[in-house]
């Protein structure tokens, strides 16, 4: 990955001029007093955005150092600007978390992690994106716009067979109608190609028999993005990936939005921190019975009504954390 790469794209000239026009993060003080920043070592943030939550990371610690990552070009652009006081204190990595740190070398395993798995609001905001139900919006969905071998949910709409789309809709919407509404997809691109928002949203019309309601097309567009990202095999790979690279003591912050996500961290969490992490299958314990580590939040923090009201974005929020033994 291209760790200097430069979008070409100005963060001005689409009317962003401050943090929050960018993406206002979730739960940032509650994520950064659990990472609790201190000392020399480097913390990661593998989902840097809009820089929320590492120039506080940064500010609560004047020693420590920060690795950015981002699979958004756009999103490491307006990071450097954000983050840009703090000089060489910052590594910037254009790639996926689950990938980043075979990019780069540290010195020192990491003092501390967070990843905040939602959709900034600038993507969500800017209709060339694909990411939004809006009206004649482009259904693209990448969050690397500069992938040599994308896949769009175009792509995904008009190419895909009867089955996948029906597994997409059920495993990553969790869509009751799933199969249903895979195959008026496939009868109606025999007739006229996806292109649009529009052409997505008449086809939910068509199989629910009246207009869906908003949650209805978030869970579909959902499980498009979801699919065109590899979100959830991401996950997997890059807890696991950061869980390695932790030193003794370190926090693991991660904050998720939907009910697929919070599962598999809620699980992985878990599981390290029980005393055998072997297989089930294994016939003698190989982990010599010691935990990795331990989950402080047994239940995780959500935002505060006050927080809510002032970002309607955070309401599906939950912070989980892991502390590495």
């Amino acid at each position: 990955m291209d760790n200097n790469v430069d979008s070409g794209w100005d963060a001005t000239s689409h009317g962003i001029t401050k943090l929050t026009d960018f993406h206002k993060p979730v739960l940032l003080v509650e994520t950064i007093s659990w990472i609790k920043p201190n000392g020399e070592g480097f913390y990661l943030d593998g989902t840097v955005g809009g820089g929320g939550h590492s120039r506080l990371l940064l500010d609560s610690c004047k020693s420590c150092k920060l690795v950015a990552v981002d699979r958004d070009p756009q999103a490491l652009s307006f990071a450097k600007t954000v983050l840009k006081p703090y000089g060489d204190r910052v590594r910037f990595v254009h790639a996926r978390f689950d990938q980043a740190l075979d990019e780069i070398s540290l010195e020192t395993p990491l003092a501390g992690a967070l990843l905040d798995l939602g959709v900034s609001s600038h993507q969500l905001d800017d209709d060339q994106r694909g990411f939004t139900f809006r009206k004649h919006v482009s259904l693209d969905m990448r969050m690397d716009c500069s992938d040599a071998d994308p896949l769009t949910a175009t792509q995904i709409l008009n190419e895909a067979r009867e089955e996948e789309l029906e597994k997409i809709f059920r495993d990553y919407g969790e869509e009751p109608r799933a199969r249903k509404l895979a195959y008026e997809i496939v009868s109606t691109r025999q007739r006229k190609p996806f292109v649009t928002s529009n052409d997505l949203v008449a086809v939910l019309q068509k199989t629910f028999h009246r207009a869906p309601k908003n949650k209805e097309k978030a869970r579909i567009f959902q499980a498009l993005r979801i699919t065109v990202n590899d979100e959830l095999g991401c996950l997997k790979r890059g807890l696991k990936r950061i869980r390695v690279d932790l030193d003794s003591g370190a926090s693991f912050a991660v904050i998720t939005y939907h009910s697929l996500e919070d599962r598999i961290v809620k699980r992985l969490f878990r599981e390290w921190s029980q005393s055998c992490i072997c297989p089930p299958k294994f016939p003698v314990c190989n982990c010599r019975g010691k935990a990795l580590g331990h989950v402080p939040l047994a239940k995780g923090i959500t935002p505060s009504d006050l927080e809510i009201q002032q970002n309607s974005r955070a309401r599906s929020a939950r912070l989980r954390v892991w502390r590495k033994a």
